[in-house]
């Protein structure tokens, strides 16, 4: 009779959830862990009010004259670096020689690591959003200021750490300068494998340099818990381009830590809570010419009509 009435209970019975956290698309009883939804219970800051990502509304945006091209120092260098598979994304570990400082940070920042979010095939898998559409894939380098030594030191200043995110869209020709990446992905496809990619440069898998002064900026936070709520975040507006059949093939070769492939590798948006998202402006105030000056006074114009809307 207790075995009759035990299986019901079991059935009816609640998953069990430890403290490890996971992603929608890994999220199962068996797995025995939090969904994005219940990040909050386990991480407290992942309840807060200033997280990441956001749906970027580009009306919505504040323009800020003091938002001037970012200067990247090293990101041309060729390099040799270690490429992991951390059981929920891919990452590469870069060195400090990488630098960024101007667009209005408040210091220069170092990189640590790049890491990848992507979805089914060529689905949505961006983290980030621009009123509401949801790219195939986004990148994200985390940089934190030159005086700490690790992530773990920089969260504890509120603007401690400095992420840049790059979009990509379906483009019909292969991007040659991708592949070396893709190949690197499939010798790692477990949790805990890792590899070397040589000669790699940054600048063969992002936009071109030069191109990158059309951006966004806000406070937010990590997009994984423990999402402390400490960074600057920078989001380009100029995609970068890869092959249908490359992003599958990127989308196929790793697996979660239990057996699952790894595909949308994304947290949902999360509410912007009153935060303000400034753009930047390619307006130049210079006194060389008529031009310029009208260029100037239509930035100011839209700056302190922002104020006060």
């Amino acid at each position: 009779m207790l075995s009759t009435l035990l299986v019901p209970c079991l059935l009816l019975a609640p998953c069990i959830h430890s403290a490890q956290w996971c992603y929608q698309s890994q999220y199962s009883c068996d797995n025995n862990c939090r969904k994005p939804s219940e990040w909050a219970k386990d991480f407290l800051d992942c309840g807060g009010q200033n997280q990441s990502p956001i749906n970027i509304v580009t009306q919505k945006a504040r323009l800020d004259p003091c938002l001037t091209p970012i200067i990247f120092e090293g990101y041309t260098q060729t390099l040799n670096v270690t490429v992991q598979n951390l059981g929920n994304t891919a990452m590469l570990t870069l060195p400090p020689s990488l630098r960024i400082r101007g667009g209005a940070l408040p210091a220069t920042y170092k990189a640590i690591q790049l890491h990848l979010h992507w979805g089914v095939n060529d689905g949505p898998g961006s983290e980030h959003t621009v009123d509401g559409e949801q790219y195939p894939m986004e990148l994200h380098i985390v940089h934190i200021k030159e005086q700490y030594n690790t992530l773990k030191e920089a969260i504890n200043d509120t603007v401690g750490v400095a992420a840049l995110a790059f979009f990509y869209e379906v483009s019909t020709e292969e991007n040659q300068k991708f592949t070396q990446l893709i190949q690197a992905l499939g010798n790692i496809p477990y949790n805990g494998n890792s590899s070397t990619v040589t000669e790699f440069r940054l600048t063969d898998i992002l936009p071109s340099l030069d191109k990158l002064s059309s951006y966004y900026r806000y406070s937010g936070s990590l997009t994984t818990p423990s999402c402390y709520e400490s960074i600057l975040w920078t989001i380009f507006q100029q995609p970068f381009y890869i092959s249908q059949q490359q992003l599958v093939n990127l989308t196929k070769q790793m697996w979660f830590e239990r057996e699952k492939p790894m595909i949308e590798n994304f947290r949902p948006v999360q509410k912007l809570n009153g935060r303000i998202v400034y753009k930047s402006t390619a307006c130049v105030c210079r006194s060389s010419g008529p031009v310029f000056l009208c260029l100037c006074v239509l930035c100011i114009f839209e700056l302190i009509q922002g104020i006060f809307t």
